[in-house]
């Protein structure tokens, strides 16, 4: 008698289905959230470094190749990666677009032999050898520290590729 009342009571359903559904509606939410984070964080690296090799792609040639040897180095090379780490020049100390990427994570290189000659450069009557800004193994961060990091380290890359013209 007893448990049939109890049984047939419905005053505290909503309450009880909430309670049940509640941990599946939190993964759900910080899942997508780490999810749009993660491809957030992906563009900003991929739109870094095209603009490194953006940046790098206005030195005159002879900043950048010597015949078919790349000299691309000094302030020029600190500037590409300063630029492509933080998205400026006037502050070195500027924190990065991505957190926790180095300088040492930006590599750049330079193809003086692989010149492009289609375009604009059909119109020059001269090559641009060809600038790539590649961004290796930055470390994910993630949005909620270790209860993200469930699955483990994630590296993201990135890599852009363009020709000098010499602007």
């Amino acid at each position: 008698m007893i448990l049939a009342r109890f049984l047939a009571e419905s005053r505290a359903a909503a309450a009880t289905e909430f309670a049940l559904l509640l941990p599946m509606l939190l993964i759900v939410l910080f899942t997508g959230s780490e999810a749009g984070h993660f491809v957030w964080t992906q563009h900003k690296l991929t739109e870094a470094v095209r603009n490194g090799a953006r940046y790098a792609a206005r030195f005159e040639i002879d900043d950048v190749c010597n015949g078919s040897t790349a000299v691309l180095a000094g302030t020029n090379l600190t500037n590409v990666q300063l630029l492509t780490r933080t998205g400026q020049l006037a502050n070195t100390a500027a924190r990065s677009v991505v957190p926790g990427w180095t300088d040492a994570q930006v590599d750049v290189d330079v193809s003086c032999e692989s010149y492009v000659d289609t375009g604009i450069y059909s119109d020059l009557n001269a090559a641009g050898p060809i600038v790539t800004v590649r961004a290796a193994n930055v470390a994910y961060p993630y949005l909620f520290g270790l209860l993200g990091g469930i699955g483990g380290s994630i590296s993201l890359n990135a890599q852009s590729s363009t020709a000098v013209i010499g602007i």
